[in-house]
């Protein structure tokens, strides 16, 4: 038999131990001022030295990270309280990060939902994750840093004092968790309660038309004289009422009508809906009446909530919806004309609302089930229906009460068509352009025949429904050349036909904004309620940044202009922290920097343009004097940690915003034709 050869141990120093990289430095570096290479279990500098090497996790730093820690902590306990009392799917939670190569997909101006799984992205980072369906957000640069961006610039820059006034904090674990209390002190006088409903009834009811004026007006006076005898189910009917009005109201007028401070009355009647929807039992509640309350309650507080929550708010809606039968026609239940009228009034804002929270949270929106077969409301003014009523209305041709409501859902009801007509099924493509534009032309010629032809331009109303119902025109056509930059088929004379569309748009928002008579409807012109408007300002801007060249200097300098006009027109962009807010004011800022490298660097800079590189600024030196502080303290961490730590914003990071790969699936929520 063969001896083995013996075989020695290789000496320590020739086969170290497996080594990691740890995210911060150990203790003694740490105390001794020195660079760690943060390897483990012990890193050069203490083998060197001999000392003890010890890592320990550094603590939060600072209020950002409690705040993004809580916010995370938040959706978590919403999430698993939604599924236990059965109004969140547990499949609903799940996504898949596999993305597909993409394909050249035909001609389309529809913009579904859910594109499938090649449609969706897992945005990961630090432990964390975000499931992202629809490109439109990873076009406008929404990337890892936004993890931080959206948790920390939302929720991190609220003073205490805001965040004591308005008592947002935790509405889901309230709803659930939360006991009665007693609202009396909370009703305002009656002669406020009546301003305030008449503010309401002339700012945001021709808006929304969810409510009956003259039933609720009835129901309103009754409050107002003995709130202490109100049902739960019509005290949250009157707080929301009141919320939304002076969410609607100026500092001024609020000072003026209600001689206290808007910011004070939003405040107190924030807090009075959310308990009076907690003393309602709201996530239990069969009551059409509750439901009204709650998305009334809703509409304004995607300004108020971070857009994660918000979203989950209005998911609690729509199967509260659900488990009331709103997604059934009530004439086809057998339920009175009244009844059945109301509920439909009330379904579409309902689903419109919940498709614009899930695109602002990053998550598309599913296609309606074939069993929902809500009609959409009549054309009828209220004085047509009466509690009571034992026969169906008669509609009106012409405008209406519902003139707006209808008139946009009849541009809603267009890209709900051509989404049936696509050869898979799924979401309204279609082969040739031709086919595109007769379409189009199909739905122009619907709106105008029905309700823009009734048009007063001198009535307010009449004036946004012609904006709003021109501006999905617009849309449906700009659409069509945006889907051949998607698939790379697009030609320099399409980019330039493309570019009049896109402005059109644009001058429409600001046409509206500068109407005289459109003050009481700030409230809803402030965001882009036009439909394209996202998608106009992609366009204008990646064409500025990326293909000067292929447009005239004379459109050049017009579309700068209409980037003056939006940004003076809507002010809350160049300070709002939600997400889209701060990707746009990134490519804006990277799209005139181009702009100025071409030009030569002749000519100022706009006066929005200063604003966001002062903004930048800030930005840059606050991140740096943090990094300084975290260095003193800890040791050099690294670039990833300091990133996570500090809450990195979109308009530091290297971001690309690229237009070709766009699907324009923003407006999902707008398909059935609700409002905002």
């Amino acid at each position: 038999m063969t001896d083995l050869p013996t075989i020695a141990p290789a000496p320590l120093d020739h086969k170290p131990l497996p080594q990691r990289t740890m995210g911060y430095s150990c203790q003694p570096c740490g105390r001794r001022k020195v660079k760690c290479d943060k390897a483990a279990p012990t890193c050069a500098a203490c083998r060197k030295t001999g000392a003890a090497c010890v890592y320990e996790a550094p603590p939060p730093r600072g209020g950002k990270r409690l705040v993004t820690r809580d916010v995370l902590d938040r959706l978590a306990r919403y999430e698993r309280l939604l599924k236990e009392h059965g109004l969140l799917d547990a499949a609903g939670a799940e996504a898949s990060g596999e993305s597909a190569a993409p394909k050249d997909d035909p001609i389309s101006i529809h913009w579904n939902a859910s594109g499938g799984q090649e449609s969706g992205a897992v945005i990961a980072g630090e432990g964390r994750s975000r499931y992202v369906d629809g490109s439109f957000w990873r076009n406008i640069g929404v990337g890892k840093d936004q993890l931080a961006s959206d948790e920390d610039e939302e929720g991190g820059e609220l003073g205490v004092t805001h965040m004591r006034a308005l008592a947002v904090s935790d509405p889901l674990s309230d709803a659930l968790l939360g006991t009665r209390q007693a609202l009396g002190l909370y009703h305002p006088t009656e002669e406020a309660a009546m301003v305030m409903w008449q503010t309401y009834a002339e700012n945001i009811e021709p808006i929304t038309k969810m409510l009956h004026v003259p039933s609720t007006r009835i129901a309103m006076e009754q409050i107002a004289r003995d709130p202490q005898l109100a049902k739960h189910r019509d005290e949250c009917l009157a707080f929301s009422i009141y919320h939304f009005a002076v969410f609607s109201m100026t500092d001024e007028e609020c000072a003026e009508k209600l001689g206290q401070s808007r910011t004070e009355l939003l405040s107190s009647f924030h807090f009075a809906t959310r308990q009076a929807l907690v003393n309602a039992s709201f996530l239990k509640t069969t009551d059409v009446t509750v439901l009204q309350s709650l998305v009334l309650f809703l509409l304004p507080s995607r300004y108020t909530y971070d857009a994660h929550t918000h979203w989950i708010l209005t998911g609690a809606a729509v199967r509260i919806g659900q488990r009331i039968g709103l997604h059934r026609d009530g004439a086809k239940l057998g339920l009175a004309p009244f009844d059945t009228e109301v509920r439909r009034r009330l379904f579409y804002p309902l689903l419109s609302l919940d498709g614009i929270a899930s695109q602002m949270a990053g998550t598309a929106v599913t296609q309606l089930p074939e069993t929902w077969d809500v009609r959409q409301p009549l054309n009828i003014n209220d004085d047509q229906i009466w509690p009571g009523m034992t026969d169906a209305p008669v509609e009106q041709s012409g405008a209406t009460d519902m003139m707006f409501r209808l008139s946009r859902t009849c541009i809603g009801q267009a890209f709900a068509k051509t989404g049936k007509t696509h050869r898979g099924g799924v979401g309204g493509h279609f082969d040739e352009a031709a086919q595109a534009e007769q379409a189009i032309r199909e739905a122009e010629r619907d709106v105008e025949e029905k309700y823009l032809r009734y048009c007063d331009v001198v009535n307010p109303l009449h004036f946004l429904s012609m904006a709003l119902a021109r501006s999905g025109i617009l849309a449906m056509r700009l659409r069509v050349y945006l889907s051949k930059m998607r698939n790379k088929t697009a030609t320099d004379e399409d980019k330039r036909q493309t570019l009049p569309l896109a402005l059109r748009i644009l001058d429409t928002d600001h046409a509206v904004c500068t109407h005289g008579g459109m003050s009481k409807f700030r409230w809803h012109t402030q965001s882009f309620f036009l439909w394209g408007m996202w998608d106009a300002l992609t366009f204008v801007l990646n064409g500025l940044w990326k293909e000067p060249a292929v447009f005239s200097a004379a459109d050049v300098e017009s579309a700068w202009t209409r980037m003056l006009q939006v940004y003076h027109n809507h002010a809350e962009m160049l300070d709002s922290k939600q997400t889209i807010h701060v990707a746009f004011r990134k490519l804006t800022l990277v799209a005139w920097d181009a702009h100025h490298q071409c030009d030569g660097g002749q000519g100022a800079e706009p006066a929005f343009v200063v604003v966001l590189r002062a903004q930048q600024e800030r930005k840059r030196r606050r991140r740096a004097a943090q990094e300084a502080a975290m260095s003193t303290a800890d040791g050099a961490l690294d670039a990833d940690m300091l990133s996570w730590q500090s809450g990195a914003s979109l308009s530091e990071s290297p971001l690309d915003f690229n237009i070709d790969d766009a699907d324009w699936s923003f407006w999902d929520g707008l398909l059935h034709g609700g409002m905002q």
